[in-house]
C-alpha cells in the first residue's frame, strides 16, 4: 500500500524487516504484527516525526497483475456488446444537437466509465424481482446516454424514444438525467445534483442494515453501488459521511470513482494526484480502497522494471501531466515521459509509437475491471474503487482528455468516423453519415449473450419497483379520539405530535413500519421517554452501561432499536429519511418514516436533498418543530425560522401545513398517512410545523374536518357589532388574533369571524387550479377557489409567525382593499415571546391596528378612531420595519 519516499540504501535490512514481519503473521498472526506497528508508530509520535513525510502511495494497481482472477465472460462479444452501446451512445446525443433546438447532452462522460458499467452489467448487478431482491445502484448522472443505449439493446427502449432523448413534453422522449418522477418504471435514484449520491448511497446502505437487524427483510445479499465522478468529489456530501460508513460497518457498500483526472472546465488536482488525494481521505476513513489505475498493456514493463524507475516515474507525475500526455503522439510520451529517466526510456525502447499510445488507463480493461470489482465484493468493510480513466475516451485526439470534453455536444462525420474506428465497429459509410444506430437481430449472438448475462442476475437494470410486499392498515379518526378533545392541560403542539406518535406506536398493525428520525435533538423535543420504549438504533447494540441507566428515559440503544438518531447531522438525517421515504420502491416495503428537526435546520439547509426527494418520489412527513420567528423566542437570529414554509411550497408534491390545535394535526396526519399509504397512495410527502408554545387546546368542533385539510376553517364568530371584519391566523399567532377579535368587538364595536389557516400554501395551490381550469374552460362554469367559498366579501387580516410573502400567497383570490397580511419580516430576536411579537408587529394590537386601518380604507371609521387607537396601543409609528433593522 505504502511506499517508502526515500531511496532503499540497504536492501538487506529492509528485507530483515520484511522477513521479521512474515514470522511474526506466521507464529502468531496479525494481531501480534498489529501490536508491534502500533508500538513502533507510537515512538515515532514521540520523536516528533511527520508522518505525511514518511510514507506515501505508490500509483499503481491495487491487485497485482499475477493475482488476477480468470475472466468468466466472452472478452470479444462483450467488447462487441460495449462498442455498440458506446456508438449508440454518440448517436443519440448528435441526433438531439443536430435538431438545433439547443437541447445538450454529455457525450464524454459515459464512454470514460463505459466497460466498467459493461462488466458489472454482465457479471454484478443483480435485478430485483418477486423472489429476489437486488442491488442498489446510484449510476452517475451524466452517463445516462449509455444505460439508454444499452437499454435498446436490450430491447427495453425504442429507437422513437432515443431519438427524442431530452424531449419530454411532446415526444415523451427519454429525460436528461437519472429522475424516477420523470421515468418511474426505469430510474430508481436521482444523481445528477452533484455528491447527493454518495451520501444517499451510504444512507441507503445503512438502512438495509436497519431493515435487516429489524427482521423487517433479509438484506444480506444485496449490495449498494454508487458511481462518482473524481470533480465531485470537491462537494462536501460527497465526502462528509464517509466515516457513517466505518461506524456502521458497511460491508454492503461499494464507490466507484470515475477518476478521468477532470472537472467540468479543466483539471481537478494539475499539480497533484486526485486519486492519492482520495486514497488518502477513504484510508484516514478504514475504508478499503481498490486502484484501478493501469490497464494490462503496462503488466510487462511492471515485470521489467527491476531498479523500481518505473513506479517512481509514475509516483513523480502529477495529473495536469497525464492529462496533457493522453493529446500527444507516442514519440513525444516516449521523450518526454519515459525519457526522464534512462531506465525507464529502456524499458519502451522495443515499442513502436503505437504500442506506446495502447498503454492504456485500468477503466478501460476488462480483466482489470472484473479483478477489482470482485476484490471489492467480497469486502468485509466498505469499499472504493479510484478507476483511472480518460475522459472521451475513444472519441479521437479532438476530445480525449481535452478540457471542453464536457461541453462536446456534436462531432463531426470525420471524427464520428475516427470514433468507429477506435471502437473496431463494421458500420458502412452512409449509415455513419446517417447517424445510424446499432442493433442486434433477436437471436444474434450478442443479443442472446445479453439475455443470458441479464437472466442469471434476476432481470434488467435500472429498473423501478412497483410491487409492494406489506400493506398499511391506515388506522381511521377514532383512533386519536384522546386528541380530538380538550386537553386536560396547556400543551405544546411538539407535544401533540409526539403524542400521535405514541398512539402508532401502539397500533400493531402499523407500529413496526414506523420509522422515528432525529439528528440529536430527541430530548428538546419531549421524545426522550422512547428511548426506553422502542430503543435507538445502532448497529453494534450497546456495549457499555450508560450514564443515566437508573432513569426511566435512559438512553438504550439496541441492535434492532426504531429509532434513527443520526447525532447533529441533518444531511445524514434526511438521507436517512429519504431511504425509509422511498423503501416501498426500493425496497418492496413501505415504511413511514417521521423526521422531526428545528424547522430553521430543514429546508433552508438541506433543501438540495428534499428537492431529490420529491424526484424520487419520497413518501413520509417532515416535521419543523421549534417553528415560527417569535415561538422559538430565546434562541435568536439563527434559529428563529420564519420562512421554511416558503421553501415548502416550491416543491410540487409537499403538502406543507401549519397547524394550531392538536385536533387539527391529529386530522392531518391521519389524512396524510391515508393519501400516501392507503387505496390512491399518492407520491407526496408532509411538512408540518410545531411549536415549543404550551397553550390550551380545544376541542374539535362538528364539520370541519374538510376545511383543515383544504386549509381554513371558521373557528368561531363574535358578533353584535356596527362592522364586520374577517381576521385568520395560523399556528401559534391564532391565539393572537382571537385575543385582537375579542378587543376590536368590545373596544371597537367591530364584529369578527375568526378563521383558522392551517395552510396558506394549499388554499393558494387550489386557487391556481381554478383559476388555471377557468382560463382553459371560458364556456364552462367557472370553478371557484375553496378560499372564496370560505370568506366572505369583507375587510381581511391575516397574522402568521412567517414572513408577510406566506400569507400574501391568497391576497390574488381576495377583493382589492381587502386584504393586509401582517409577518416576521427581518431577522430574529431572543426576547420573550409578547416583546417579540411586538416587534415584529404581528400581536394582537398591531392586528387591531391593521383592522382599523382597512376599515378605514374602506370608510367604515373615521380617521380619529385609528390616530387614537395608535396611541392607546403605544404604537411607535416612526419604528423601523423589522426587514431592515
Amino acid at each position: 500500500m505504502f511506499k517508502i519516499k526515500e531511496n532503499d540504501i540497504d536492501i538487506l535490512e529492509t528485507n530483515e524487516w520484511l522477513q521479521s514481519a512474515n514470522s511474526i503473521i506466521n507464529k502468531n498472526g496479525y494481531k501480534r504484527l498489529n501490536f508491534l506497528i502500533n508500538k513502533i508508530i507510537n515512538n515515532i509520535y514521540k520523536v516528533n516525526i511527520n508522518f505525511k513525510k514518511i510514507f506515501e502511495f505508490n500509483y499503481i494497481n491495487t491487485i497485482n497483475y499475477t493475482n488476477e482472477p480468470k475472466y468468466p465472460g466472452n472478452l470479444n462479444i462483450e467488447n462487441n456488446i460495449c462498442s455498440a452501446i458506446r456508438w449508440n451512445a454518440i448517436i443519440t446525443v448528435m441526433r438531439a444537437s443536430n435538431k438545433k433546438l439547443d437541447l445538450g447532452g454529455h457525450m464524454a462522460s459515459f464512454q470514460s466509465i463505459a466497460m466498467f458499467y459493461e462488466v458489472c452489467f454482465n457479471h454484478f448487478f443483480k435485478a430485483s424481482n418477486k423472489t429476489d431482491e437486488g442491488d442498489i445502484i446510484f449510476f452517475q448522472g451524466h452517463t445516462s446516454p449509455g444505460i439508454y443505449s444499452r437499454a435498446f439493446l436490450e430491447g427495453r427502449l425504442s429507437k422513437n424514444h432515443l431519438n427524442n432523448f431530452r424531449q419530454e413534453i411532446f415526444e415523451k422522449g427519454l429525460c436528461s438525467y437519472p429522475h424516477p418522477k420523470l421515468m418511474p418504471n426505469f430510474w430508481q435514484f436521482p444523481t445528477v445534483s452533484m455528491g447527493l449520491s454518495a451520501i444517499n448511497g451510504i444512507y441507503q446502505a445503512k438502512f438495509l442494515k436497519y431493515l435487516k437487524n429489524r427482521s423487517l427483510k433479509d438484506t444480506s445479499k444485496q449490495k449498494v453501488y454508487v458511481f462518482l465522478g473524481d470533480g465531485e468529489m470537491d462537494e462536501p456530501e460527497s465526502k462528509g459521511a464517509i466515516t457513517i460508513a466505518t461506524r456502521e460497518k458497511l460491508n454492503n457498500l461499494i464507490f466507484i470513482i470515475n477518476c478521468n483526472l477532470q472537472r467540468l472546465d479543466g483539471p481537478i488536482n494539475g499539480n497533484g494526484k486526485i486519486i492519492n488525494e482520495l486514497e488518502k481521505i477513504f484510508v484516514g476513513a478504514d475504508w478499503k480502497v481498490l486502484k484501478l489505475i493501469w490497464g494490462s498493456n503496462w503488466d510487462k514493463l511492471f515485470k521489467k522494471d527491476k531498479t523500481g524507475k518505473l513506479i517512481k516515474l509514475l509516483n513523480e507525475t502529477n495529473d495536469g501531466d497525464y492529462q496533457n500526455f493522453l493529446t500527444k503522439d507516442g514519440n513525444y510520451i516516449r521523450k518526454k515521459f519515459f525519457g526522464r529517466y534512462k531506465e525507464t526510456y529502456k524499458l519502451v525502447e522495443n515499442l513502436s509509437d503505437k504500442e506506446i499510445l495502447q498503454l492504456n488507463r485500468g477503466g478501460h480493461d476488462f480483466i482489470k475491471i472484473f479483478a477489482v470489482l470482485k476484490e471489492a465484493y467480497k469486502s468485509n468493510k466498505p469499499t472504493v474503487i479510484l478507476v483511472h480513466t480518460i475522459k472521451g475516451y475513444g472519441m479521437g485526439k479532438n476530445f480525449e482528455s481535452q478540457n471542453i470534453a464536457h461541453q462536446v455536444k456534436n462531432m463531426s462525420i470525420k471524427e464520428l468516423y475516427i470514433f468507429k474506428k477506435n471502437l473496431k465497429l463494421n458500420i458502412s459509410v452512409k449509415k455513419i453519415e446517417n447517424l445510424e444506430y446499432i442493433s442486434f437481430k433477436k437471436n444474434s449472438i450478442e443479443y442472446n449473450y445479453i439475455q443470458k448475462c441479464r437472466k442469471l442476475l434476476n432481470g434488467f437494470i435500472p429498473n423501478r419497483n412497483t410491487y409492494i410486499k406489506n400493506k398499511i392498515n391506515i388506522p381511521n379518526i377514532k383512533f386519536f379520539k384522546s386528541l380530538l378533545k380538550k386537553q386536560k392541560k396547556k400543551i405544546s403542539t411538539t407535544t401533540v405530535f409526539i403524542k400521535i406518535l405514541i398512539l402508532l406506536l401502539k397500533n400493531i398493525s402499523i407500529k413496526k413500519y414506523l420509522v422515528p428520525i432525529i439528528a440529536d435533538e430527541a430530548r428538546t423535543f419531549g421524545m426522550e421517554n422512547l428511548f426506553r420504549q422502542i430503543g435507538i438504533y445502532n448497529s453494534n447494540g450497546q456495549k457499555y452501561i450508560p450514564q443515566d441507566i437508573n432513569k426511566f428515559s435512559y438512553y438504550k440503544e439496541d441492535k434492532n432499536g426504531q429509532i434513527l438518531q443520526e447525532g447533529i447531522n441533518e444531511s445524514g438525517a434526511i438521507s436517512s429519511w429519504l431511504a425509509a421515504a422511498t423503501s416501498y420502491s426500493v425496497n418492496n416495503l413501505q415504511m413511514i418514516p417521521f423526521y422531526i428537526f428545528y424547522s430553521m435546520f430543514g429546508f433552508q439547509r438541506i433543501g438540495d436533498l428534499l428537492w431529490a426527494a420529491s424526484d424520487q418520489q419520497a413518501k413520509g412527513f417532515l416535521i419543523g418543530a421549534t417553528s415560527g420567528r417569535t415561538t422559538l423566542n430565546g434562541e435568536g437570529l439563527q434559529h428563529e425560522d420564519g420562512h421554511s414554509h416558503i421553501y415548502s411550497l416550491t416543491i410540487p408534491n409537499c403538502i406543507s401545513y401549519d397547524p394550531t390545535y392538536a385536533y387539527e394535526i391529529s386530522i392531518i396526519i391521519q389524512n396524510g398517512i391515508k393519501r400516501m399509504y392507503g387505496k390512491n397512495k399518492e407520491n407526496i410527502y408532509y411538512y408540518i410545523t410545531v411549536t415549543n408554545e404550551n397553550y390550551n387546546m380545544p376541542k374539535i368542533s362538528r364539520n370541519i374536518k374538510i376545511g383543515i385539510l383544504k386549509g381554513i376553517y371558521k373557528l368561531e364568530s363574535l358578533n353584535g357589532g356596527n362592522n364586520k371584519i374577517q381576521l385568520l391566523g395560523s399556528g401559534a399567532i391564532l391565539r393572537n388574533v382571537r385575543r385582537a377579535a375579542y378587543i376590536l368587538l368590545s373596544e371597537y364595536n367591530i364584529s369578527c369571524d375568526i378563521f383558522s389557516v392551517t395552510s396558506f400554501t394549499e388554499l393558494t395551490r387550489d386557487g391556481q387550479d381554478c383559476e388555471r381550469w377557468n382560463m382553459l374552460h371560458p364556456n364552462k362554469i367557472p370553478k371557484i377557489p375553496y378560499i372564496q367559498k370560505i370568506l366572505n366579501n369583507l375587510p381581511t387580516i391575516a397574522s402568521s409567525d412567517y414572513i408577510k410573502l406566506f400569507s400574501e400567497q391568497i391576497s390574488k383570490f381576495l377583493p382589492n382593499n381587502y386584504y393586509i397580511a401582517l409577518g416576521t419580516d427581518g431577522f430574529g430576536r431572543s426576547d420573550s415571546r409578547v416583546n417579540l411579537r411586538y416587534y415584529f408587529e404581528i400581536d394582537s394590537f398591531y392586528i387591531v391596528i391593521a383592522s382599523l386601518n382597512l376599515l378605514y380604507k374602506n370608510d367604515k371609521i373615521n380617521k380619529f378612531t385609528l390616530n387614537n387607537a395608535f396611541l392607546k396601543f403605544n404604537i411607535n409609528i416612526e419604528k423601523k420595519n423589522s426587514r431592515i433593522i
